[in-house]
């Protein structure tokens, strides 16, 4: 009975645990790929997009402010449709008028829009955290030291479903052809009369919206406070992104399910051998796919 419940402790619940977490960072890498790919930059602002959704769904949950109060079937469609925007706002005023500069200049604009955002979530919501209710309360499974919820059943599910349709999108519509067509090859792609402008707006908005999703699914596990989702979820996300590959879009949603089991893990090594356990292991992780294969899992070599 003991070797029973140390597997479920010390084994299945780490697992169990960082798959749900992981899939929040395979979402949030996946964004980042997809800006990698097309505008070869890295996005220091895709969490707040996730920060930004998540407090709109909080604010409409329970009427705060300007909002009306609405059920989640409500709530959720329409804090999505601010993380699209957000991303689509950020291409047209900040990431297309830089597009001649060097991309180092695109890649400290994203942290601006990052700082920008964070200051005004604090503006208007101040420093004090909140917790979100659960899309769906209650445990699918609770038995000795395993519990296995139906928001983090739904967390993985949405990450299923999002993996099959970011493969179809990408491999059998024009959309996503020519997504990948100008990564690969802007100038000829432009000359065949594909808008470099508009493949930008679209990934963006993609960004924003899978941000979105994000925000919205880790919310009611956690407290949200302004810059949550950078300050706990962007370097892990990152990590996922690069473990992966950072062009591969499947890499994305791998990395994030290895890194959030590695947390899990990690977390488990007691604070007076390495305090900090968890961070320890992703920056190790991060430190040691650089070195050893920068391509990441998934990735090719360039």
């Amino acid at each position: 009975m003991n070797v029973a419940l140390d597997v479920q402790a010390d084994l299945l619940t780490p697992v169990i645990t960082g798959t749900v977490q992981g899939s929040i960072y395979g979402l949030l890498g996946l964004g980042l790929v997809l800006l990698y790919k097309s505008n070869r930059i890295f996005n220091f602002a895709q969490g707040e997009f996730g920060t930004v959704a998540a407090f709109v769904v909080a604010a409409l949950l329970t009427g705060r402010g300007i909002f009306p109060q609405v059920p989640y079937v409500l709530a959720i469609p329409i804090a999505l449709a601010v993380g699209v925007l957000l991303g689509l706002i950020v291409e047209r005023l900040v990431v297309r008028p830089l597009f001649s500069q060097p991309k180092v200049t695109l890649v400290v604009a994203t942290a601006g829009v990052a700082l920008l955002l964070v200051s005004l979530e604090l503006f208007v919501i101040g420093v004090n955290g909140e917790q979100v209710r659960p899309i769906v309360a209650g445990d699918l499974l609770n038995t000795g030291g395993l519990r296995v919820t139906y928001q983090q059943l739904i967390v993985v599910l949405v990450l299923v479903v999002l993996a099959v349709l970011a493969a179809l999108f990408f491999s059998r519509t024009r959309t996503g052809t020519a997504i990948i067509a100008v990564s690969q090859e802007p100038t000829a792609t432009s000359l065949v009369g594909i808008s470099v402008n508009r493949v930008s707006a679209i990934t963006w908005g993609m960004a924003g919206g899978l941000g979105a999703i994000a925000g919205i699914l880790l919310a009611p596990t956690t407290i949200i406070a302004p810059g949550f989702m950078t300050a706990a979820t962007l370097i892990p996300a990152f990590t996922a992104a690069v473990l992966g590959g950072i062009s591969s879009l499947p890499g994305a949603f791998v990395g994030g399910v290895v890194i959030g089991v590695i947390e899990q893990f990690g977390a488990r090594i007691p604070t007076e051998v390495v305090p900090g356990g968890n961070s320890v292991v992703v920056f190790a992780v991060l430190l040691l796919v650089l070195l050893v294969r920068p391509a990441g899992l998934l990735g090719k070599e360039v």
